[in-house]
């Protein structure tokens, strides 16, 4: 990894770009509005210990992630944290930045008090599934989930 590399918190600012970085999450992904991005953004900040995490080079953003501290009534009343929309542009796989970018969202789940941190991914790819072993993740637990079916 480059000693360029740096992890902070996003900031409307970084909107536009985030969104570009999306693209690289999915081929399917669509780029909706700023005005959107934002209320989302700020949504996000409003939970305590929450972020949207961005890794940069040299002012480019290179990699993200989500973390959702999630308040709870079970085990001492420790919250636990949910890791979703993980990204790494795609130029820039294979370089340490998806670890770190992980790393710093574990460090504040920890910081936190939260008891677990979660993370699910829909790929079967076992490179994909290898990199998240790597960095720390134990496929532990059966995932269900519920989609809510488009209007048509």
């Amino acid at each position: 990894m480059t000693s360029s590399f740096s992890v902070r918190d996003a900031v409307v600012e970084d909107l536009d770009a985030l969104l570009d970085l999306y693209q690289h999450m999915s081929p399917s992904y669509v780029k909706y509005s700023l005005e959107t991005a934002q209320d989302r953004l700020l949504a996000i900040q409003k939970y305590d210990g929450s972020a949207v995490l961005v890794g940069e080079v040299e002012g480019a953003l290179v990699a993200t992630c989500t973390l959702i501290i999630i308040p709870n009534l079970t085990r001492g009343g420790r919250p636990y944290a949910l890791i979703e929309n993980v990204v790494t542009h795609s130029d820039h796989l294979r370089k340490g930045f998806g670890t770190a970018i992980l790393d710093a969202a574990s460090e504040l789940a920890w910081a936190g008090d939260c008891y677990k941190i979660m993370l699910s991914t829909g790929s079967r790819t076992p490179s994909i599934l290898a990199f998240y072993e790597a960095a720390g993740f134990e496929q532990s637990r059966t995932g269900f989930q519920k989609r809510r079916v488009a209007t048509r």
